[in-house]
């Protein structure tokens, strides 16, 4: 009897080994690796591993010519912006979150409002029957003869099922669950879900079909699988969101039809998930009326978008050997920096100091423009003095103590014109910047900035 030949795959990164290891050598994972048995099926030679055939010849750049790009509206503006104008046919899109934020219930939604355009949509449901789905479906308001469910976990079947059907749109929920008969590992290993993407990116190309799956993520926020499904796919969407409040985050984290980092904000609601259309107005809600230390009012751009965010920050004497740096929604080494920056460049002692700083709403910022904003509330708080609530802060401090210009300076002070703003701290390289409904204070170094934009309590 031949001996079965198997192989040992880590199901964090997709590293092959012959035999068991305790740790992957590539990723560091500990008791990561599961066997799986190698088969000896062998496609044909002109078939490339993704199963597209690969008999196309070399043309010159200029002789290749390209048909008009199609988009389809979900008639859901938040989502249109995500994706950079709508769904791109022919397009794989992946959309990875946290379990219960809303991914089943934004695509059932989309699936519903592509349905009433005319567009015939098979939604494939591997992790919930079909009598969940209608339930689902009846609290969204959702009825259509266009949109067909199929719970299946077989990718042979549901590729049959499209070959019948012909849809226009596909959504796979989940790609963790889908097995392919093909590969014996489990559904959810690195080699069944990199075969199974590899077969739906195939359908989704050769057939024109526009396919939406849906991806489960690791505790570390990562998404689950291996890191070649979000290269494969042709655009990676995020779906972010605070499980105690009812707001949730699209961000786009990879397009190719579109703009990567745009965000798109809905609100759950017992119908379902619904667009808010102005989310600076749900973010400065929260803002406490009254003039506080250690709050400030930045002007962030997600994409295109330009948002204001309130950063609030609290200073006070330790009790502990070493001083605590507390941070939700900043980098931590970036606070370090700017604490830094402050007690070489404006001479505050901070050593002694616990230092906490949040941005409100549970918005994460990355964009280095938030460096005054945070550098301001520290010191206000620091100093017992407030911030004017009528001023947003918009810069970023160099180690010297330097403010370095930012990006779209008009875009975020229109924006703050909007939101009733009347003053704006800005870099002095961004001094060009015009507008006539607000004041602009340009600034030089961090110690201006704070002279700048407070006043005492």
């Amino acid at each position: 009897m031949a001996k079965v030949k198997s192989k040992w795959v880590c199901q964090q990164c997709g590293y092959e080994t012959a035999g068991y290891l305790g740790k992957c050598p590539e990723c560091g994972s500990w008791g990561s690796f599961t066997e799986e048995i190698l088969t000896n099926t062998t496609k044909p030679q002109n078939i490339s591993p993704q199963g597209i055939a690969n008999d196309a010849k070399p043309s010159l750049i200029n002789d290749i010519h390209i048909g008009e790009e199609v988009r389809i509206s979900t008639n859901i503006s938040e989502f249109d912006r995500i994706l950079g104008g709508g769904l791109v046919q022919g397009s794989l899109v992946l959309i990875a979150g946290d379990p219960g934020i809303g991914k089943s219930t934004i695509l059932l939604q989309t699936s519903g409002e592509l349905a009433k355009n005319g567009q015939k949509i098979l939604y494939v449901s591997a992790e919930e029957s079909a009598s969940q789905l209608k339930l689902r479906a009846n609290r969204l308001g959702i009825k259509s003869d266009n949109l067909y469910v199929y719970p299946q976990t077989n990718l042979e079947s549901i590729r049959q099922q499209i070959d019948e059907l012909k849809p226009d749109t596909v959504v796979i929920d989940s790609i963790q669950a889908i097995y392919s008969q093909t590969i014996t590992s489990s559904a959810g290993s690195v080699s069944q879900i990199r075969e199974c993407c590899n077969i739906l990116m195939q359908i989704a190309k050769t057939q024109n079909i526009t396919i939406i799956i849906i991806g489960h993520v690791t505790k570390d926020g990562n998404i689950a699988g291996p890191k070649i499904l979000e290269h494969m796919v042709d655009t990676v969407i995020s779906f972010e969101g605070d499980k105690y409040k009812s707001y949730r985050m699209l961000r786009s984290m990879k397009n190719r039809f579109g703009n990567t980092s745009e965000v798109g904000i809905f609100e759950m609601q017992s119908h379902g998930l619904v667009e808010v259309k102005n989310p600076n107005e749900l973010f400065l809600n929260e803002r406490s009326q009254d003039s506080i230390p250690g709050s400030a009012i930045i002007v962030t751009n997600e994409g295109t978008r330009p948002l204001l965010v309130e950063i609030q920050a609290l200073v006070g004497t330790t009790p502990y050997p070493t001083p605590r740096r507390v941070t939700n929604g900043v980098d931590t080494s970036r606070l370090l920096q700017i604490l830094a920056v402050l007690e070489k460049r404006v001479g505050l002692n901070l050593s002694k100091q616990d230092v906490y700083v949040n941005v409100m709403g549970g918005i994460e910022i990355d964009e280095p423009s938030a460096d005054l904003g945070i550098a301001i509330a520290i010191a206000t708080c620091a100093r017992d003095v407030v911030v004017d609530p009528q001023t947003v802060i918009i810069g970023e401090i160099g180690l010297s103590g330097e403010i370095h210009p930012v990006n779209n300076i008009e875009k975020r002070l229109n924006e703050a014109v909007t939101s009733g703003f009347k003053k704006a701290i800005i870099p002095y390289a961004n001094r060009s910047a015009k507008n006539d409904k607000i004041q602009i204070v340009p600034v030089k170094r961090l110690i201006d900035a704070i002279t700048a934009c407070v006043t005492p309590q």
